[in-house]
């Protein structure tokens, strides 16, 4: 069984910076894509980011391209979303997501993952 565990949110200041980190575990990491998505009360998980299994391709949503990177570290299981130029409208809870699927695909609908995290906060501020 899978096991996702977010860490990194917090509260910032709108233009400032966040790294958040998903720690994976249960199977073999390569074999997963994985992704970012995000939500707010009220609204529905929206897609933030993905990159694929073999780290080769990514994929943004539009609000956040230029801002946001998504990145793996096969070597320690665990995938980041780095958060610059951070705006309030990013105040979420962040989600990591993981898909078997060894290939260069990316996938932006929730309904494609497999595993969940709890989720992380983070709240910017104006």
């Amino acid at each position: 069984q899978v096991q996702l565990v977010e860490s990194g949110g917090g509260l910032v200041q709108a233009g400032g910076s966040l790294n958040l980190s998903c720690a994976f575990s249960g199977r073999t990491f390569i074999w997963y894509a994985m992704a970012w998505f995000r939500q707010t009360a009220g609204k529905e998980r929206e897609f933030v980011a993905a990159i694929s299994s073999t780290g080769g391709s990514t994929n943004y949503v539009g609000s956040v391209k230029g801002r946001f990177t998504i990145s793996r570290d096969n070597a320690k299981n665990t995938v980041y979303l780095q958060m610059n130029s951070m705006k309030p409208e990013d105040t979420a809870v962040y989600y990591c997501a993981a898909k078997f699927s060894f290939s260069r695909i990316t996938y932006v609908s929730p309904d494609e993952y497999d595993y969940w995290g709890q989720g992380t906060q983070v709240t910017v501020s104006s």
